[in-house]
């Protein structure tokens, strides 16, 4: 593993932990010439379905493209990054159980979507604001009634 500050090769571990489903180990290394700490994650990789895109074309599914969108999403929000990568976690599961070859992006879109509401309403609300892309101020308001709506009908 290469220093991120001097790039030298030569590392040790100093500590190796695993998160709470056992699934990713964080290690803390210790760089032998600038003698500077940092921290690598090592995850199990699996096959991850190709994405669709609406025009037809191809696509590899790209963890980091999600974690980025849903990170912006919940700018500001009170959503940890912790909650972020249990959340993209459980999806990449969820498409890895379909057992498909390929999944459209509208599936991919419509399962944040689907999180996001049950993690935070405004997040959600910026999500669905550009991936719905709406048109106007009336589509946008029609989102949040159906919302408000959901919300009373849950709450009687």
């Amino acid at each position: 593993m290469k220093c991120p500050y001097c790039g030298h090769l030569e590392n040790r571990v100093v500590d190796s932990r695993l998160n709470k489903e056992y699934t990713i180990t964080r290690r803390r290394r210790l760089c032998e010439e600038c003698t500077r700490r940092f921290t690598t994650y090592e995850r199990l990789e699996v096959t991850m379905p190709m994405l669709v895109k609406k025009d037809g074309r191809r696509e590899a599914w790209d963890r980091h493209k999600v974690v980025e969108g849903l990170k912006k999403a919940c700018e500001k929000r009170p959503v940890s990054i912790e909650m972020i990568d249990e959340f993209v976690d459980a999806m990449e599961r969820e498409f890895q159980d379909l057992g498909e070859r390929e999944i459209s992006v509208d599936m991919v879109g419509e399962r944040v979507m689907k999180g996001l509401k049950d993690l935070d309403e405004v997040a959600y609300v910026r999500f669905a604001s550009v991936y719905r892309q709406f048109k106007d101020l009336s589509e946008f308001m029609d989102e949040l009634k159906g919302m408000l709506d959901n919300n009373q009908g849950k709450g009687s």
